[in-house]
Formats: C-alpha cells, sequence, structure tokens
C-alpha cells in the first residue's frame, strides 16, 4: 500500500487509490488554497475573469477582441483575471495593462505549455486544477468565455453549475463569439432541455455577445446595481 507512489510528487500520488500519506496531501492542498488566497486579497478592486484558448496566435481576430475587451474592463476600473497564459489569455492581461488597469494571472504548471505570459502585475503558479478553479471565482464578480478548447470550457461549465445550483449569485457569465459557441447552445437547448436534464432558466444564465462593451455591460452593470458579497 503506498509503495507505488514513492518519489511521485503529491500532486500526482494524490490521485493513485492506494496513496496513505493523508497529513502530506492535505498540507499540500491547503498551501495550494493559502498562496492562491493571499494573491485574491492583494486584488484592489472588483475584477472579471476572461477565459479563452492559449492556442491562438496574436494575429488572430480573437487575440484583439480578448484585448480590446481586457482594455475595456480596465477603463471600467475593473481588474483582469486570466489563466496567465499565452493566446486569449496573454490578449486580455496586455489590453488591461496597456489601458493602465490591474493584469492578473493564475497560472497552472504544465509540462507541454509556455509559463505566464509577460503582461501581469499579480500572478501565481498552481500546481493542480482545483484550487486554482475556486480562486476564479473567489477572485471574480463575472466570467466572460472567449472561444477555448476542454480547459476554458471546463471553467465555464463550473461556474453554470455553482449558479445553477445556488453556490454563488449574482454571477454574470458571458459567451464571447456567437458563432463558436452556437453549437453548444443548440445542443443545450435541442437536447439537454428536451430531455429534461436543465431547464428552461439554465438557459438565462449566461449572456452572448460579440461585442467587447456588452460583455462590459453585462458584468459591470448588474455589479455596481447590487454590490455587496456574493454568498
Amino acid at each position: 500500500m503506498g509503495r507505488q507512489t514513492e518519489g511521485m510528487p503529491v500532486e500526482r500520488s494524490m490521485w493513485v487509490r492506494e496513496e496513505v500519506d493523508l497529513d502530506r496531501d492535505l498540507e499540500f492542498i491547503g498551501e495550494e488554497f493559502r498562496a492562491g488566497f493571499e494573491l485574491i486579497m492583494r486584488i484592489d478592486r472588483p475584477a472579471v475573469a476572461i477565459f479563452g484558448s492559449a492556442r491562438f496566435p496574436s494575429e488572430h481576430p480573437w487575440y484583439r477582441l480578448a484585448g480590446e475587451t481586457g482594455a475595456a474592463f480596465a477603463r471600467e476600473g475593473f481588474g483582469v483575471v486570466t489563466g496567465g497564459g499565452p493566446g486569449l489569455m496573454e490578449a486580455a492581461n496586455r489590453g488591461a495593462k496597456q489601458a493602465g488597469g490591474l493584469s492578473v494571472g493564475l497560472g497552472i504548471r504544465l509540462p507541454h505549455e509556455q509559463g505566464l505570459n509577460r503582461w501581469l502585475d499579480l500572478s501565481y503558479d498552481f500546481k493542480h486544477f482545483y484550487a486554482r478553479k475556486v480562486c476564479f471565482v473567489k477572485a471574480s464578480e463575472g466570467f466572460v468565455a472567449f472561444p477555448g478548447g476542454f480547459g476554458t470550457n471546463d471553467e465555464l461549465f463550473e461556474a453554470l453549475t455553482l449558479i445553477q445550483t445556488g453556490k454563488v449569485r449574482r454571477f454574470p457569465v458571458v459567451l464571447f463569439g456567437r458563432e463558436h459557441w452556437e453549437p453548444m447552445l443548440a445542443w443545450i437547448r435541442d437536447t439537454l432541455l428536451r430531455e429534461g436534464t436543465v431547464s428552461a432558466g439554465d438557459i438565462d444564465l449566461f449572456t452572448v455577445t460579440d461585442e467587447p462593451e456588452a460583455a462590459v455591460r453585462a458584468v459591470v452593470d448588474p455589479y455596481r446595481g447590487t454590490v455587496g458579497p456574493r454568498g
């Protein structure tokens, strides 16, 4: 029992069923959360989390739009929180930074992707996704999801689940890029709703737009109308 985890990093050994070093696992989890929460305490303004693929180059139209969106939030006095990596995360951080705003990166240590981008005022590199996901919600007053892959969709559905189940309130979610998201929306309407796995009201949990200013208004206006802790 546990022998197969000898010499294995704790962030990997935690997923082995026979792992028996409970104290080490809990210490690791606590350190991750403490580091993330301490970073969040340094964010001195309301913030929005902007998600999107790390794989889009700076020449792509999505990069430009993510940058414009980050800048627009900065001009409204909002910090911009991303996964801190390249692609659309870099674009949003860069837009916020160049507009004079606060740019934050909650990174993740991965063997196959680049590290943190160079447009960050505050940053932390997590070892595991679960603590990072909690910190995205804790740091933000809303999410804006640009086109992305598994990671972006993971964060999106995490937020929708928290809202649907009442774990958080007053938490706007924006899907940026109508053409990109429409197949998923059709699946939700035509399959999930029809089969009864979601309710009609769940479709109203997010806003879809192609405009940076509309994305900003969808997050900023509800916040200013209901300033106070989300619960």
